[in-house]
């Protein structure tokens, strides 16, 4: 493990893993630490060395100097840039692969919009950034929802009532509502989760670039969905899949929750 300094931003805490030759910068989900790509044991671990980072509020991974107004206005895009600069000082500017899960393929997305040029592979499970999942951007972007997100955020009683009607509504099911129960049960935990999707609010990638980028520089490209999953489903992912000349894509009979031991037994088979 190891801290990467990115100025304007803090240190970065990354978790280093595997037993493979080729470097693979991972970016976990929410709640996650980057450890979490250590149960794919048999399938990714032994073809990569995982350079597993921390999303901010997550881990070790630490925000320098940041105010709460900053972090609500969103990091610019630009930012992640740092993380490859940053990188390369450390370990010279070489060819390497990304991975994200959920909320963490934005990063990896908007690293090949910059570094397609010197990528080989890109894994994603479960990925956000293919489209937009409506109440994440009622939250973040609609008035309304930003004014909701922040009271509730500050309320004991709110976010529980909240999180148990949009289960009752549908939107989510038994176990997006226990995973998300999970991260907003102290105030600590609704801070870090209120700080973390307001810091990402503007990570989003331009996706026909990325389509394009891949297809140019012919970059191996491996799409994992759940089929019972709620929040990015493959369905909204297709018009992402069809501007892609050569693609690898699975869907298991999983939800969201699909970094486990059955996706390492899936592609191992």
């Amino acid at each position: 493990m190891g801290f990467l300094h990115l100025p304007g931003l803090g240190k970065a805490h990354f978790h280093e893993y595997g037993s493979g030759q080729k470097p693979l910068l991972a970016f976990h989900g929410y709640g996650m630490t980057g450890k979490q790509f250590h149960v794919l044991e048999k399938s990714i671990l032994p073809k990569y060395h995982i350079y597993g980072f921390d999303h901010f509020f997550h881990g070790g991974s630490k925000l320098d100097g940041w105010t709460e107004k900053q972090i609500r206005e969103g990091m610019p895009k630009s930012m992640v840039r740092t993380y490859m600069q940053e990188w390369f000082r450390v370990y010279g500017e070489q060819r390497f692969s990304v991975m994200g899960y959920s909320i963490g393929a934005n990063l990896a997305l908007i690293l090949v919009e910059e570094y397609a040029h010197l990528i080989d592979d890109v894994l994603l499970m479960a990925p956000d950034g293919l489209s937009s999942y409506k109440g994440f951007h009622f939250l973040l972007h609609n008035p309304l929802g930003k004014f909701m997100f922040r009271k509730v955020t500050k309320s004991k009683w709110l976010a529980p009532f909240v999180l148990k009607s949009v289960r009752k509504a549908g939107f989510i099911d038994d176990n997006l509502y226990q995973i998300a129960y999970n991260e907003i049960d102290t105030e600590q935990k609704r801070l870090d989760t209120y700080y973390t999707l307001n810091l990402i609010r503007l990570l989003k990638p331009d996706v026909e670039k990325v389509a394009t980028l891949i297809n140019q520089y012919k970059i191996n490209c491996l799409l994992i969905f759940g089929k019972d999953d709620k929040l990015f489903p493959k369905s909204a992912a297709m018009p992402f899949i069809e501007m892609l000349e050569h693609v690898e894509v699975h869907e298991l009979a999983l939800g969201h929750w699909l970094v486990i031991k059955a996706l390492d037994e899936y592609l191992v088979q």
